[in-house]
C-alpha cells in the first residue's frame, strides 16, 4: 500500500506513476476525496465525542442535585428534575449523533482503504513507461554460441531432457495434467544441485536459509500484493481458505507481519526455498512444450527487510548476487529494466535477467529482483523504531531470484554437445558430482 502522506503531499507524482503503469490516474482524486471525507467525519466525531463526555458529567451532576433536593424536600425539586431530564435528553441525542458520525467515519475509512489498494506502488525515478515490450536493456553479458559454425543443429531442452532421462512430460501430464512434469535421474539431481548451489551462495553472503510454508492465509497473500492484478494465477483451497504460493516471497513477506523489527545491525536477509505453484491463467498456447511455463516448480528466493533509505542500494546488491549465480552456470544473458506496466503492484522497480535460449533465438527470464519500498510492509504492518525519533515507521522489502527449475532449460541448451550430452558448468560440478550428462540407453 502506498503512503497516504505521499499522496496528500505530492499527488502529481502518484498520478504520473499511474500513467506510467497504464493505470487510471483519476483514482488519485477519488482517494483524496475519500480521505477528506474520513478526516472530516473523524474530526466531527471527536469534537462531538468530547461534548458528549462533558454532557455526561452534567447529567450526573444534575441527577445528583435532583436526588438530594428530593430527599431533603427542597422547594426547587421540580426545576432540578426538569434540568436533569433536559440533560439526559441532550446526552441521548449526542449519543445517537456520535454513533452516526462514527459509522460515517468507518464507512469513509473503508472506501479509502479499498481505493488505496487499487493503486500500485509508486515507481522510482528512471523506470521506463509502458508495458511488457517497453523494457530497456541495461547490459548484455556473454555471446551466444554459433551452432552453425560448430556444424550441428541444437536440440531444445525437452529433446535433450528426454535423451538424458531427465525430463518426463508425458507421465507428468498423465498424473497431473498439462504443464506438469517429472524430473528424473540426472534431471532431479541437476535441480537439487542448482538449488543447493544457490543456497550455498546465499549463506556465504550472510542470508539466513529458510524452508517456507507453501500455503498461506488470505491476509498474507493480500498483504504481499499477490491478489491485486494477478489473482487469477493463484491456487485457492476454498475449504481451508488458504492459498498456494507462487514464490516464497509471499511467506517471507508475512514472516515479520505485525512486528517491530530491529534493523540497527543492518538488513535482515532471508533465502527461501520452496515449491511454487502458478495457474498460468491467460497463457493458453504459450510455451506448451517443456518446462518453461509450468504449474509447479522449485525456487530459491532472496528476501530482504531494510530501512527505506537503504532500499535502492540493496536492490543493486540483489542484482549483483543474481549476476554471480548466472556467471556460475556460464550462460549468455542480458539485464533489463522492466517497464512500469509490467512491474506488478508491489514493485517500484524491477530488473530481470534473461538467459539466451538457442532453439528459441531469444532471451527468456531466469531471475527478477524487485524493490517494493514500503508497499508490502505497510500492508503487513512490519515496522522499525524510527531512528532518532520515538515513533515507528514501515520498513522496505525487496526480493530476488537465485535459482529456479527454469534454469535447467538454459543450462541444457547452452551446454549441449552434438551427441546430445551436456557439459556441466564447472561451478555446478561439486554440487552435482558429474562433469558431463550423457544420454541414457
Amino acid at each position: 500500500m502506498i503512503d497516504i502522506k505521499l499522496l496528500r503531499e505530492d499527488p502529481d507524482r502518484v498520478r504520473a506513476s499511474q500513467l506510467a503503469r497504464g493505470e487510471d490516474p483519476e483514482v488519485v482524486g477519488a482517494i483524496l476525496a475519500a480521505d477528506e471525507r474520513r478526516r472530516s467525519a473523524l474530526g466531527q466525531f471527536e469534537a462531538l465525542r468530547a461534548e458528549q463526555k462533558s454532557v455526561s458529567k452534567q447529567v450526573g451532576a444534575a441527577m445528583g442535585a435532583y436526588q438530594r433536593a428530593r430527599r431533603s424536600g427542597a422547594p426547587d425539586v421540580a426545576g432540578l428534575e426538569a434540568a436533569a431530564t433536559t440533560a439526559r435528553e441532550r446526552a441521548a441525542e449526542l449519543s445517537e449523533r456520535v454513533k452516526a458520525l462514527e459509522a460515517a467515519a468507518a464507512q469513509a475509512g473503508e472506501q479509502l482503504h479499498t481505493l488505496m489498494r487499487t493503486v500500485g506502488n509508486v515507481i522510482v525515478d528512471g523506470v521506463p513507461s509502458g508495458g511488457e515490450d517497453d523494457y530497456v536493456v541495461l547490459e548484455t553479458i556473454g555471446t551466444p554460441r554459433d551452432f552453425v559454425a560448430e556444424g550441428f543443429e541444437p536440440r531444445d531442452h525437452l529433446a535433450l531432457g528426454e535423451l538424458l532421462g531427465a525430463i518426463d512430460m508425458e507421465r507428468g501430464a498423465k498424473v497431473a495434467g498439462a504443464r506438469f512434469y517429472f524430473l528424473t535421474g540426472v534431471g532431479a539431481r541437476l535441480e537439487l544441485a542448482l538449488l543447493n548451489m544457490a543456497v550455498a551462495q546465499a549463506v556465504g553472503a550472510g542470508f539466513t536459509p529458510v524452508i517456507t510454508p507453501t500455503l498461506v492465509r488470505p491476509e498474507v497473500i493480500v498483504g504481499a500484493g499477490f491478489m491485486d492484478a494477478h489473482a487469477e494465477e493463484v491456487y485457492h483451497l476454498q475449504t481451508d481458505d488458504l492459498y498456494l504460493t507462487g514464490t516464497s516471497e509471499v511467506a517471507l513477506a508475512g514472516y515479520h507481519a505485525d512486528e517491530i523489527i530491529d534493523l540497527t545491525a543492518g538488513p535482515k536477509r532471508y533465502a527461501g526455498w520452496s515449491a511454487c505453484y502458478r495457474r498460468e491463467a491467460g497463457s493458453h498456447g504459450k510455451d506448451t512444450r517443456g518446462i518453461i511455463r509450468v504449474h509447479q516448480f522449485h525456487k530459491v528466493e532472496m528476501f530482504v527487510y531494510c530501512r527505506p533509505e537503504d532500499a535502492a542500494a540493496e536492490h543493486q546488491r540483489l542484482l549483483d548476487w543474481e549476476r554471480e549465480m548466472l556467471a556460475k552456470v556460464e550462460v549468455p544473458y542480458r539485464i533489463i529494466d522492466t517497464a512500469a506496466g509490467d512491474l506488478g503492484s508491489p514493485a517500484a522497480r524491477k530488473f530481470d535477467c534473461e538467459a539466451w535460449v538457442p532453439t528459441q533465438g531469444r532471451y527468456r527470464e531466469l531471475t527478477s529482483t524487485s524493490n517494493c519500498t514500503t508497499f508490502q510492509a505497510r500492508r503487513l504492518n512490519t515496522r522499525e523504531r524510527e531512528p532518532g525519533r520515538s515513533g515507528t515507521r514501515a520498513v522496505a522489502t525487496l526480493n530476488g531470484t537465485l535459482a529456479t527449475t527454469r534454469w535447467i532449460v538454459a543450462i541444457l541448451e547452452n551446454h549441449q554437445q552434438p551427441d546430445g550430452s551436456v557439459v556441466v558448468p564447472s561451478a555446478l560440478r561439486p554440487f552435482l558430482g558429474l562433469d558431463v550428462l550423457t544420454p541414457v540407453g
